[in-house]
């Protein structure tokens, strides 16, 4: 997609700080972390939201959360990790393109995110 940010990270248009990459997903750094460990972990292909996940295209998806745990234990997150997904603005979905935020290193607040 022309105007989107993640896509011009996934082309190297934009520089991130890579955690994980491969055929399908890119994981990198939050720019503006709300917790110690902040990444955010999307699909190479784009797909705007939640609301875009189908059957065709459901396995891109479960790739993802593969990856999240992937990552996780990597990062030994095994004291507890939260993994946040927001669908429209409404939910404050500032990126239109599908991500997961994997948010950890620290005891999280237990109010909704």
């Amino acid at each position: 997609m022309e105007n989107c940010i993640f896509c011009k990270i996934v082309a190297g248009e934009i520089p991130s700080n890579k955690v994980y990459e491969d055929d399908t997903v890119l994981a990198f750094y939050d720019v503006n972390p709300m917790a110690q460990v902040h990444i955010l972990v999307i699909p190479k292909a784009h797909l705007e939201s939640v609301a875009a996940i189908t059957p065709e295209n459901s396995r891109v998806v479960a790739h993802c959360f593969e990856i999240i745990a992937k990552i996780a234990k990597e990062l030994k997150l095994e004291e507890g990790f939260r993994v946040v997904s927001n669908c429209g603005d409404n939910a404050g979905q500032s990126v239109k393109h599908l991500h997961f935020h994997i948010l950890g290193g620290q005891k999280l607040r237990l109010e909704l995110c």
